[in-house]
């Protein structure tokens, strides 16, 4: 089959399953008759009645922007941290029990420690959110940075680069697949400890959302937010599968010409 008549092929079942899927659900949900399983005809009612005006400034706005500074926090610290344990083998050996120790830490068992010792308010939120985005930047970094040939690091010195030179140029952009993947899946971990921080003592959010309708029995609200985390998921993972596509294009050549060399 030639490549045009793959991708042709590829893009009907990527919207085909989906719309497959949601007839289905459509046709059973309207004929189950369940108070658990409301007609999905309700549930959309309801997700266009809360998530497309009243409840976006009051739930969805405060959720992002918790989600946002922890994983941005998660970031900094994880880049920064796993630069200096991958480049440093003595540091790293001298930090790796604690590091192990405290990423085999449940998040979800943090949050009455959050309760207690920051309060109920977004800056616990945002700690958990920073806590379970933290470990897989930093190991990812870590693994990036330490698997950096020796070559590559003394033709920098060779060069007389300066060391903030060599970190920038050299030792950061040849890590940044692996850091890379360790964003991304620190980005569904963020969504997850998202609502589930919202979840508990908390006043708005789709997480707090989906428990008060839980709470109330409004079926039909509560799914509405499930999809509505769905759809938010969906729509951060691929902006930044967009963005990660645009800033390595260059391994993906370097990928593509290594095997035609092959």
């Amino acid at each position: 089959m030639r490549p045009r008549g793959r991708a042709a092929v590829g893009l009907a079942l990527e919207v085909g399953v989906p719309v497959a899927a949601v007839a289905a659900w459509w046709i059973w949900s309207t004929r189950a008759g369940s108070f658990y399983f409301p007609p999905l005809p309700d549930i959309l009612d309801a997700f266009r009645r809360d998530w497309l005006f009243s409840r976006v400034d009051s739930d969805l706005l405060p959720s992002l922007r918790r989600l946002a500074i922890g994983y941005v926090i998660a970031i900094v610290l994880g880049v920064g941290a796993g630069t200096v344990l991958g480049l440093s083998p003595a540091v790293g050996r001298a930090t790796a029990p604690l590091v192990n120790f405290l990423r085999s830490i449940p998040p979800p068992a943090l949050i009455p420690f959050g309760i207690v010792v920051i309060g109920v308010g977004d800056s616990a939120k945002i700690f958990l959110i920073a806590f379970v985005c933290l470990w897989p930047i930093l190991l990812n970094t870590i693994d990036g940075v330490a698997g950096i040939e020796p070559t590559v690091l003394d033709t920098a010195r060779s060069y007389r680069l300066t060391p903030t030179e060599r970190l920038l140029r050299v030792a950061l952009p040849a890590a940044s697949p692996q850091i890379s993947a360790g964003l991304r899946t620190s980005l569904s971990l963020a969504i997850i400890m998202m609502v589930i921080s919202e979840m508990v003592a908390s006043e708005n959010g789709v997480g707090y959302f989906i428990v008060e309708a839980q709470r109330t029995f409004a079926i039909p609200e509560m799914w509405a937010g499930m999809i509505m985390l769905g759809i938010l998921g969906y729509a951060l993972n691929l902006a930044y599968a967009l963005l990660e596509r645009r800033l390595l294009r260059w391994h993906r050549g370097a990928r593509a010409r290594a095997g035609e060399e092959a």
